[in-house]
């Protein structure tokens, strides 16, 4: 890990910038998956697959037999654990659930605004090197209570074709029934254009790499919606002298081992507590399975020592991280000043891992920045706010004359009629 000492705000950009490469060199590829994809179908869909995930299927869609197996083959006490986040992560999210907004803002004009869920969402779950079926949870829960009435998933299939049973299982436990062994561009293209195996959806949900990144970006041209720009997983931890130099290490380790192009970040205002981190990640990282992954995400990443608390703060929100870890005696400043950030975590017993599992929030969030203008998943992510109006003739009466004036003002002639036959209607 480098370490850079007091660094000038000029060079905030260079030393924060993020382990990814450009759209330009993506987008290229990716447009070239989507093209074949609106071309070809699912016969574009099987040579990806192939091409990409070293497998030819007779069949995308997830049958019920292998749905049974991978019940069976799940341990019970994974199914505990699962159930036990499953209970956790709907407490949250029902929570979340508003009523109706109703107001009367003028006599006779009455405005309300109702929630109703997006019909048709798609929902990619990553498999590679780790398997995220807690990322189902994350989606088909909130998709679940909201009331979408298609829900689909999309994850790569291993080069015998399987799919983790654990992906499997959890997705039958949250009542998804479409299950498609399909992932990367190609797994979005289908999801954004449909095929005849594959249903066309409205909006797309979930994390990947660059690739999928950009594919979900590039799929909003063709009028899907999508969650946020997802991509490689990042953390950044604040401690002082307060913290636990191991706890530090750990959590940094635990995003590190993601991916080779996740990106960890220390803060601090104590020089001592950065040797002792960077100490304790080198010791811990030796015992990985996933060493030769985090040791890659590792070079990515910086130990920053910072002046004061009001520096740290102001480097953290320009940064805008995906997650964010306080470990430090103020935790109070740092709470009530984060401005950019996906997901926060509180003390030295707060491990980001709690949240990526279940203690009930979301893990599904934005990365490369985005958390200045993204809000991680949540229950309204798969609803819409639609809005109502109902005047009568006394509320046509008392705001028509401001329409008028305004539609005439602008120079908008229809505008205005539509409002001066009903009052001349009215008078006669």
């Amino acid at each position: 890990m480098k370490t850079i000492i007091n660094p000038e705000k000029k060079n905030w950009e260079t030393i924060l910038k993020r382990p990814t490469q450009t759209v330009a060199d993506i987008e290229t590829i990716v447009k070239t998956v989507f093209e074949a994809v609106i071309k070809d179908k699912d016969e574009a869909i099987k040579a990806y697959t192939t091409q990409f995930d070293k497998v030819t299927l007779a069949t995308p869609l997830v049958s019920d037999k292998e749905i049974a197996a991978a019940d069976q083959a799940v341990s019970s006490s994974l199914k505990e654990a699962i159930q036990v986040a499953k209970n956790n992560i709907e407490a949250f999210h029902a929570a979340q659930q508003t009523e109706k907004v109703i107001i009367e803002t003028t006599q006779g004009v009455t405005c309300w605004q109702e929630k109703r869920a997006i019909e048709k969402v798609g929902l990619y779950i990553p498999g590679g090197t780790a398997p995220l079926f807690s990322t189902i949870l994350m989606l088909a829960i909130p998709a679940k209570l909201a009331g979408c009435k298609e829900i689909i998933l999309c994850t790569p299939p291993n080069e015998k074709g399987e799919i983790n049973p654990a992906i499997l299982y959890t997705a039958a436990l949250c009542g998804i029934d479409k299950i498609f062994k399909v992932g990367g561009i190609q797994a979005i293209a289908a999801m954004t254009f449909g095929t005849a195996s594959i249903p066309q959806v409205y909006k797309i949900f979930g994390p990947g790499n660059q690739y999928v990144t950009i594919a979900k970006q590039v799929a909003t041209q063709y009028g899907v919606a999508i969650d946020m720009p997802a991509g490689p997983s990042e953390l950044l931890v604040v401690a002082d002298d307060s913290a636990e130099a191991s706890f530090v290490a750990s959590d940094l380790l635990s995003q590190a081992e993601h991916g080779v192009d996740s990106q960890v970040i220390l803060v601090s205002t104590s020089q001592d507590m950065i040797n002792a981190v960077e100490d304790e990640v080198y010791k811990q990282l030796s015992l990985l399975p996933r060493k030769e992954i985090a040791t890659a995400a590792i070079q990515n990443s910086k130990l920053i020592y910072v002046e004061n608390d009001e520096k740290a703060m102001e480097l953290i929100n320009d940064y805008g991280p995906e997650h964010f870890i306080v470990c430090v005696e103020n935790e109070d400043y740092y709470v009530n000043n984060i401005r950019n950030a996906g997901s926060v975590f509180i003390g030295n017993y707060t491990p980001e891992s709690a949240g990526d599992y279940a203690s009930g929030t979301n893990h599904t969030l934005p990365t490369n920045g985005y958390a200045k203008q993204y809000s991680g998943v949540n229950l309204d992510s798969f609803m819409k706010s639609m809005t109502f109006q109902k005047i009568t003739s006394e509320g046509i009466q008392n705001i028509g004359r401001t329409i008028e004036l305004m539609a005439e003002a602008e120079g908008l002639q229809a505008h205005k009629n539509a409002v001066s036959l009903r009052l001349n209607a009215l008078k006669s």
